[in-house]
């Protein structure tokens, strides 16, 4: 066991905790990054879409070297009821996000860290944090005691330290949502033909409606190269209360479902995971403890906004910032907590802060009713009302008055403003 001190001990080799190490090692600070997998990104899930900006700044010449596998171009919504689907599309010009594996994109920014100093230990798995008159001073494996100045937890969504620490509370359902994923082989060759696309551009595709038996949530449909992910996004205390069957079942009706199979047919499944993802977390953006700093999902830092998935960028950068933090509290010879505020500033100056306080009620808004089951089912009678003609075409106001349901114009007009308001 290691008996040298660090400047900084870092717990979980993800986005988060690989860009922190990137980042201090960088400056020369002596930085351990410890990761409980067989390597970085080995335990590691998303559904494949990331955001590139924040990683540009993070990491230079970023777009040449990553593990892209294609540019998002494509961008389509589709509201699906009774085997129908009413979709839009965007064709885009350029890009700013990509699809990946978050595996290799992982072990992408732990290598960078390591190349830059950073002392990388895989299949360590950390017990406890070593804590010393209310201060964080280390962390403890097994017997042994390994201490720093100051330790970043990038441990993810089940935030075992900290609630064995006391710092957090344990995770409810209501505090997350859970994301099943298949990665399905296809030759590129395929995809490209039958998602519309040209060669390394990439397609996102968010569904919502009963595609997800009435839970609260939304499936997606992400391309790669040589394989395509499809998968879905459930509120976890809504599908508790209302699968009765195991949760992998709603990803391979998903992947049967005759909107998505004319895509993906037979072709083989190579990979299914599953993992938790904050939906209502909230933690490090509003308190600290003296020698510890929170990062990437472990801090609640993921938005879901339905039509999109923000949680990698998220991530990277709030384990940017908090290098940003400690170089400061390094400075002034001091990590106590008012110190360690100054990650919070940060955080708060930041456009993950800003965006998760915009979009703070939009889970509120995911969970109705409305949202999930009544207005796909209205806006797909809309449609067939004024496509499926026999003799005579109806006015638009004829079409929508014979397909809303036991619904007042004036609710769908409230719920309406919400999502513009909301969203």
């Amino acid at each position: 066991m290691l008996v040298e001190e660090f400047d900084s001990i870092i717990i979980g080799a993800g986005p988060a905790g690989s860009s922190a190490a990137y980042n201090l090692a960088k400056k020369g600070f002596k930085v351990l990054l410890v990761e409980k997998g067989r390597f970085p990104g080995s335990k590691n899930m998303f559904g494949g879409r990331v955001y590139s900006k924040p990683l540009e700044e993070i990491y230079p010449n970023f777009i040449k070297e990553a593990p892209i596998q294609r540019w998002v171009t494509k961008e389509r919504i589709s509201l699906v009821k009774d085997g129908e689907s009413f979709s839009m599309d965007f064709d885009g010009k350029e890009s700013t996000s990509f699809v990946c594996y978050l595996s290799e994109l992982s072990d992408w920014m732990a290598k960078k860290a390591v190349n830059e100093g950073a002392k990388l230990i895989t299949e360590i798995t950390v017990d406890n944090l070593l804590l010393e008159d209310g201060c964080v001073k280390g962390i403890i494996v097994g017997d042994e005691s390994i201490r720093s100045n100051v330790v970043i937890d990038a441990e993810g969504v089940n935030r075992l330290l900290l609630e064995r620490a006391g710092i957090v509370k344990k995770l409810m359902p209501r505090d997350v949502a859970i994301g099943i994923k298949q990665t399905i082989k296809m030759p590129n060759q395929e995809i490209d033909m039958k998602f519309g696309l040209k060669e390394k551009e990439g397609l996102s595709w968010v569904l919502m409606g009963d595609i997800t038996n009435g839970i609260p949530g939304g499936a997606f449909v992400y391309t790669n190269n040589g394989a395509v992910s499809i998968g879905s996004v459930l509120l976890l205390k809504q599908a508790v209360e209302s699968i009765n069957e195991n949760v992998s079942r709603i990803v391979e009706g998903i992947r049967l479902h005759p909107i998505i199979n004319k895509y993906v047919g037979d072709n083989s499944i190579i990979e299914y995971s599953a993992h938790l993802i904050p939906e209502n977390m909230q933690f490090m953006a509003k308190q600290h403890i003296d020698g510890l700093m929170v990062v990437g999902d472990a801090g609640g830092f993921l938005l879901n906004l339905g039509y999109t998935y923000r949680g990698v960028d998220f991530s990277a950068y709030s384990g940017y910032l908090a290098a940003q933090a400690f170089e400061k509290a390094h400075g002034e010879g001091d990590y106590s907590n008012n110190i360690l505020m100054r990650y919070n500033l940060l955080l708060k100056k930041s456009f993950i802060v800003k965006q998760l306080n915009k979009f703070k009620k939009i889970t509120k808004i995911m969970e109705s009713e409305k949202i999930v089951q009544r207005y796909p089912e209205i806006i797909n009678n809309l449609a067939r009302n004024m496509f499926l003609l026999e003799y005579e075409a109806p006015t638009i106001l004829d079409a929508m008055k014979k397909s809303k349901k036991n619904v007042s114009w004036l609710q769908l007009l409230r719920t309406a403003y919400r999502i513009v308001k909301y969203f």
